[in-house]
Parts: C-alpha cells; sequence; structure tokens
C-alpha cells in the first residue's frame, strides 16, 4: 500500500475506521516495558490462544476486507497504572483489568468477550467501591491525558490503526492548507515550551532555525531521558510513536530539513524496536521518504542509540554523540540552532514536546492556550515513583498542584505514613517539601521556588527518608555523570560528593555545610553546560528545607530516620538479655562478648551495623537507634 497523494490518505482513512469497526469488541494488552516484564506479551498469545479455540475469528492486525463482528487483539503502549499491571483494556466498554495473570484468560474471554459480564475481581476497588471503566478510576479521573491519549488505547504498532484515529491529519494539513510560516506562527502562539527541561518556548527556537540561510538542516529528537525515575519519552514512543514522528515531520516542514535523528536510550530497546518499525511502515505507506503524498516535501528518519550517559541530554552532546564522538558539551556560542548537528542549523525538541505538535496544529493555539496557566499551557507527562500508592505514568494540565498529584491521582503515601519531600526534575531539580503542596506545577512558580519540571520526575518521598542521603544519592550521579571537561562540575561535584559522604558517615563538621553552599554557587554559575549549572540543585534544596538534618547528622552522629548505615547504633538491653550466645556466635566481626546466662554486650568500635544480631535474638533485647 503506497499513499500517492491527500486524496489517497482521506480514503485509506476511512477504510481503515471501516475495518475497525467491524471488530466488534477490542482487547488492549498493556506491551509498555513495565507490563512486559509482568508477562502482558504471554497473557497475550493465550488470549488469542483462548479465542481462537472457541472458534471466534481473533484479529491482530487490522485488515482490509476483515470479517465482521471478529474480535481484535492489540498490543498497546503503556496505560500508566504501572502499579496494577499487567492492565488489560476491553472497548467498546471501557473496561480496565488489573494484575491480569495467564489463569484469568479464560474467564475474561468467557464472561467479558463472549457473555459481556465483568469479572468483578480484576476491576480497580478502592473504599468498598468498584470502579470498572477506566476513566472512571481516580488515577485517571484527576488526568487530562492528551499527549498519552492513545497510550493504551490504540495498537503500538499499526500504523493502520493511527491513521485511522486521525494520525497524520496534522501533517496533511500542513502540507496542503498552510505554510512555513504559519505552522511556526500557530507553536509560537501557543506558547508551547519545550518539555525536556527548563521550558524554552519551541515557537522562538523553529523561528531561529527557519532563518537560517543554510540549506542544509536537520531535526532531532531528544529521547535519551537520563533521569533516574523517568519513563515518560520511553512511555511515548513504545506506545504511540507516529504522534513524535508526525510532530518532526511537521518541524521539518516549517524549517525546510529533509533530514531527522532520534536519539533513544540504548537501555530502551522496546522504544528502539517500535521506533523502527513505526519509520519502516511509514515509509512503506508513502509518508516518509521522497515526495510525501505528491508533494516536493521529502524526509527522512534515522534512530542512534545513545551511548548511555546523562550528559547526552544536553543539546551540543547530543548532536557530538550523534556525530559518534564522545559527547561533552562546547562552549556557546553557537547555539544549537545555528550550528548543530554535522554543524549545520539544528531543530532539537524531546520526544514530549514533538508529540504536542500535532494536536495544536489541528486543535489552534487558543485551544491549547485554554488549558493550563497562560505562560505554561498545555499538560504535562510526571513520572510518579517512590512511597506512593499509585506509582505510574500521568499527565496533567500545567499548573496542577503537587497535592492534587501526590493524594488524589497518587493515592496518598505508601503504608499510612506522612509526606516529607518530592524530588522533581531528576538530578537536576530540587525538593519540594509540605510548604509547597499548593504551588503549582509550572516552569515559572518553580524557577521561583529553586526547582525545575525538568523531564518530569516525581520521586516522592515519605518520613522515613533522610534528606542527607537523598542529596548524596543524586550528587553521586552527577558526579558519574559529568563528562569531566570543565573543572568546576568535574573537580566541584566530587568535592561535594566527599563532603556529603563524611556527614553520612558521621564524620562531618559546620563548617561542611558552609562549604557546601559555597562550592554550589561555585560550580552553578562556572560551570560549562547544564549538567553541571544545575548539579547542585538537590543539595541546596535540601540545606534549605531540611537543614536541622545535617546539623543531627554532625553534631549528634545520628540519622533521625535511621537511614545512615554509619550513624545506627546497635545495643543489648540488659534486663531482656538471658546470656544465650545466639547473637554472639552469628555476629561476622565478633563485636559481642559476654558470659553465658549473663547479659552480653556490644563493642560499638567493631560493629558493622549489619543487623544480623538483631534478627537472631528471641528476647528482643537486641535495639536498634
Amino acid at each position: 500500500m503506497k499513499i500517492k497523494n491527500r486524496n489517497e490518505l482521506i480514503a485509506q482513512r476511512e477504510n481503515f475506521l471501516k475495518e475497525l469497526k467491524k471488530q466488534k469488541k477490542k482487547i488492549y494488552v498493556c506491551a509498555g516495558t513495565g507490563c512486559v516484564a509482568g508477562g502482558s506479551l504471554e497473557i497475550f498469545e493465550k488470549l488469542k490462544e483462548v479465542i481462537e479455540a472457541k472458534n471466534i475469528h481473533c484479529e491482530v492486525e487490522l485488515k482490509t476486507e476483515g470479517q465482521d463482528n471478529s474480535i481484535g487483539l492489540k498490543q498497546s503502549g503503556c496505560h500508566g497504572f504501572c502499579e496494577m499491571g499487567p492492565l488489560l483494556r476491553i472497548e467498546p466498554m471501557k473496561l480496565l483489568y488489573l494484575k491480569v495473570s495467564l489463569d484469568d484468560c479464560e474467564e475474561i474471554v468467557e464472561k467479558s468477550i463472549i457473555h459481556d459480564e465483568l469479572v468483578e475481581r480484576l476491576v480497580y476497588k478502592k473504599d468498598g467501591i468498584s470502579y470498572s471503566v477506566q476513566e472512571e478510576i481516580p488515577f485517571y479521573k484527576n488526568q487530562n491525558r492528551l499527549v498519552l491519549e492513545d497510550c493504551g488505547q490504540i495498537d503500538a504498532e499499526s500504523i493502520e490503526e493511527y491513521i485511522a484515529y486521525g494520525g497524520y491529519r496534522a501533517l496533511e494539513k500542513c502540507l496542503f492548507d498552510i505554510s512555513g510560516e504559519e505552522i511556526i506562527k500557530i507553536i509560537s502562539d501557543a506558547v508551547l515550551r519545550g518539555r525536556g527541561g527548563g521550558g524554552f518556548p519551541a515557537g522562538r527556537k523553529w523561528t531561529q532555525v527557519r532563518a537560517q540561510k543554510e540549506p542544509v538542516k536537520y531535526i532531532v529528537c531528544n529521547g535519551d531521558e537520563g533521569d533516574p525515575g523517568a519513563f515518560m519519552d520511553r512511555s511515548i514512543m513504545e506506545g504511540d510513536p507516529h504522534k513524535m514522528l508526525e510532530g518532526m515531520m511537521i518541524a521539518a516542514i516549517s524549517s525546510g530539513s529533509r533530514e531527522g535523528y532520534i536519539y533513544v536510550r540504548a537501555e530502551y530497546p522496546l522504544a528502539i524496536k517500535r521506533l523502527r518499525l513505526a519509520i519502516e511502515n511509514a515509509k512503506q505507506v508513502g509518508l516518509l521518504g521522497e515526495n510525501i503524498l505528491g508533494t516536493d516535501f521529502s524526509f527522512d528518519i534515522k534512530i542512534v542509540k545513545g551511548a548511555g550517559a546523562f550528559v547526552c541530554g544536553e543539546g551540543s552532546a547530543l548532536t557530538v554523540s550523534i556525530e559518534g564522538d564522545r559527547g561533552m558539551p562546547r562552549v556557546k556560542p553557537p547555539r544549537t540552532v545555528e550550528q548543530g548537528l554535522y554543524g549545520k542549523p539544528t531543530l532539537l525538541n524531546n520526544v514530549e514536546t514533538f508529540a504536542n505538535v500535532p494536536m495544536i496544529i489541528m486543535n489552534g493555539a487558543d485551544w491549547y492556550k485554554s488549558i493550563g496557566p497562560e505562560k505554561s499551557p498545555g499538560t504535562k507527562a510526571f513520572a510518579l515513583t517512590g512511597n506512593i500508592v499509585n506509582t505510574g505514568l500521568i499527565e496533567v494540565p500545567m499548573g496542577t498542584t503537587l497535592k492534587k498529584i501526590i493524594f488524589d491521582i497518587g493515592g496518598g503515601i505508601r503504608d499510612g505514613k506522612g509526606f516529607k519531600a518530592v524530588q522533581i526534575g531528576g538530578p537536576s531539580g530540587g525538593c519540594l517539601t509540605k510548604e509547597h503542596l499548593d504551588l503549582p506545577l509550572d516552569f515559572d512558580s518553580l524557577k521561583k521556588v529553586g526547582a525545575m519540571i525538568g523531564s518530569g520526575g516525581l520521586v516522592v518521598m515519605d518520613d522515613d527518608t533522610c534528606m542527607v542521603e537523598v542529596a548524596r544519592f543524586f550528587m553521586n550521579f552527577t558526579q558519574n555523570e559529568s563528562c569531566g571537561k570543565c573543572v568546576p562540575c568535574r573537580e566541584g561535584t566530587r568535592r561535594m560528593l566527599e563532603i556529603l559522604e563524611r556527614i553520612v558517615q558521621g564524620k562531618g563538621k559546620l563548617e561542611d555545610l558552609d562549604l557546601l553552599e559555597e562550592l554550589a554557587a561555585t560550580i552553578s554559575e562556572t560551570s560549562l553546560c547544564g549538567l553541571g549549572k544545575t548539579a547542585a540543585s538537590p543539595v541546596v534544596s535540601t540545606l534549605k528545607y531540611f537543614k536541622d538534618e545535617y546539623i543531627e547528622h554532625i553534631v549528634n552522629k545520628k540519622c533521625p530516620t535511621k537511614t545512615c548505615q554509619a550513624l545506627k547504633t546497635i545495643s543489648i538491653e540488659a534486663e531482656l538479655c538471658k546470656g544465650c550466645t545466639k547473637c554472639a556466635k552469628i555476629c561476622p566481626v565478633a563485636a559481642i562478648h559476654g558470659k553465658v546466662k549473663e547479659p552480653f554486650v556490644i563493642d560499638q568500635e567493631k560493629c558493622i551495623k549489619c543487623g544480623a544480631c538483631i534478627d537472631s535474638c528471641s528476647f528482643k533485647a537486641i535495639k536498634e537507634d
């Protein structure tokens, strides 16, 4: 099938939609990375086997001239409710089944597919209420899924389904109805800001690239996503890859580019597989390649696997890595829009930014600006992880408060514990605390409190979290990921890490806190790239909001949350000890001694705080402070 012009695209869209309507029911098995790890592909195969065994026609691909009243069985992208996977959605009833196993397949087919009955034990329940419809579950009801709308509700590997549900209509519009200048005006008027970090206006960047006189220009999509706990871009690439490709193609039309690159983390094999398939299918139908839809617009896209370096999320380092050299930032100017990939003007945005483009083109700037605050409109996808009841992938309007995300969507803190903080924006971000629960999450509001949205990772922490250890963890990550090109980042982060390690080991001094702040300011002001300039953010924010914990570690040599191993004290309560010798026998460093049937004691100089003695004591005489 080769679509040669606009009329053929319209005709094929109608044809694909007609074929979809022949499927009286559709089963979408989540085939995102999380659910695949939980066995969803085996569930897919089992469902196919059960359906066919009951002599029901099962279609796993959208074909022309399909059978009426068939059952569509599809591998979708991430549904988002990762805590509850493997997940399965059934249309048109909008049923969502949770924690599905191979043993459930027979019952699902028999009840829900054949007899329109509910498998009650597989639906979401809270406070005695059952929620069978996905959109009514509180986790989904409090979201506004636009970029992620089709993830979980479309076959992730089918270009036919994407086209059927309106895919490539925005591309069609840009090729035939509006000019490159008009495309950029719509993006600029919509105030679309980059979703990969600092929120730079996309329209301004697109304008700068279009203005370059150089005939060769590149479109680059940053799918590196190196932040710990972040998986927004991965889910889009896995679950709705054509939406991102369409956004890149529209960017190419606006700037006059003929070639694009997607830079993807090598640790994302499923995303790479789906992207390759999407590109191949787009070429086969004539939506990528030469003279697309009979116009003079030609465009091709290549995939480059990232080398695993966090610093390659920075624009200049990313383009250098695509060229085959070690990914290291360079001094600016010139900026990437002027001299980027192979020294040519380069339009670089991340996955989520490009995925916003088709719907803005179709619905208009005013529609987009009606969502969220005036200066940061639209929605934002967040990866919700940590000590929270509902972990997963969410999408909310910009300006949504932290309280709504954590308690209404996330279901609150695990095990009834209290909320302490959330790390936002990964290693480059900062901590938000209880006083920020009513803070609207948008680019400008977060900047005022010393934090940033970054790519969108939200790591929630409860009362048992040591904030000094959190700062040490992120500083360790950043220090390991420093490319080493500039001294402030290479050496400064190393010195900060050494200080933090001393503090968590009980060897810190009060003057270390002043030194941390001094180093943080120097690194932020003098580092070469964004990684270095924001490397100290977790330390700065934890010092600001949890300085008492640092002081407790330094002055009293205690970790208030008993997290820091070196600051734990294990002791034996004499009145409870029976002198049974179990603890002494199990101690790996012979730190426990005493006489049989008399209270034993622990030599604190020898004790390595392993806790083996606590587990061995039948009388609960050994305590950890």
